[in-house]
């Protein structure tokens, strides 16, 4: 099989991680490493990676010109539905308003050729009226909303209030939870009314936990690459990725970060074919899973769900 071929929906996909080194040197004048160590201490020494590239995004031309790239390379890799997320509040450092930062995003990430929908990120370390911020200018471009960060320093419970914010404005969501916390974080992002994890894999930890995920139809964004990276699995063969589907969990298969975790989703398919003997028949379901989730139109869920249908034929 060779998984290249294979086309994909890609529905956990941060903006920022996925910057070209070469680009980062065309705006910098020189080299700097934008991946992280194969094995970080923690979560936070990962996201240490994100500082760099935060700093080239503070004009609409360097945003412009990594989201247009970001979506060649997906193109490339036959991603044919991408959901790409990014914090706003981080890229109004150089003058920019959020409205211009957003509109330029939407604007790059266009294409004939893959479908798009983009997803704005609040951030666990952010005061509470700046990422009721974030939920306003989502509801403005009718677009979701996230919520990312340290998750193990910056606990689940404490944005209760940001999401029946979210909620009284009808806005879509995903929360990351159950990646550097564990069942009690995803917990309350079930609690919170969330339908989809970003990552979610500690829930293997709970028979009570994976039994609420299957009852709610809730949807795992898994990025198995990064999860051993920031030290949650110790190793790819540890990853609970195929116990979990096994047991009737919903789950899907993303890269998190291009760049930062140096992977391309067909490098992580076949990672999953390595480890764990995934088949066609595996990644067609993964990806019926991805499209079902996905946050956008029944009619454009219809049309991916033929495409992938028509290219698995099994």
């Amino acid at each position: 099989m060779n998984v290249k071929n294979l086309k994909k929906i890609e529905l956990h996909l941060h903006l920022d991680g996925s910057v070209r080194e070469k680009t980062a040197k065309n705006i910098l004048g020189y080299s700097v490493n934008l991946k992280a160590n194969e094995k970080c201490e923690d979560l936070k020494e990962y996201l240490t990676m994100f500082d760099i590239p935060i700093k080239l995004m503070q004009t609409k031309e360097n945003l412009e010109i990594i989201t247009k790239e970001l979506i060649e390379d997906l193109i490339s890799d036959n991603v044919i539905y991408a959901e790409i997320r990014f914090s706003p509040l981080d890229h109004i450092r150089g003058g920019l308003s959020l409205n211009e930062v957003v509109e330029t995003v939407l604007d790059s990430i266009k294409s004939d050729k893959i479908k798009t929908k983009l997803i704005l990120c609040m951030r666990r370390d952010f005061e509470q009226n700046q990422n009721m911020k974030v939920i306003d200018i989502a509801y403005k471009y009718n677009l979701p909303v996230d919520l990312v960060g340290d998750e193990a320093n910056y606990n689940t419970s404490k944005y209760k209030d940001l999401f029946l914010y979210a909620n009284s404005k009808g806005l879509k969501y995903t929360i990351h939870s159950g990646e550097a916390d564990g069942a009690s974080s995803i917990n309350k992002a079930i609690e919170f009314g969330a339908k989809r994890l970003g990552h979610g894999i500690r829930a293997i930890e709970s028979n009570e936990c994976i039994k609420k995920l299957i009852d709610n139809n809730i949807t795992l964004e898994v990025c198995p690459t990064s999860n051993v990276q920031t030290d949650v699995i110790k190793s790819y063969k540890d990853h609970p990725i195929k116990k979990l589907m096994d047991l009737g969990v919903l789950v899907t298969v993303s890269t998190d970060n291009n760049t930062v975790s140096n992977i391309t989703l067909s490098e992580e398919y076949q990672k999953l074919v390595d480890n764990f003997n995934f088949t066609k028949e595996d990644f067609l379901r993964i990806n019926l899973n991805a499209i079902e989730a996905a946050f956008t139109s029944t009619e454009n869920k219809e049309i991916l769900k033929k495409e992938i249908l028509q290219n698995y034929k099994i």
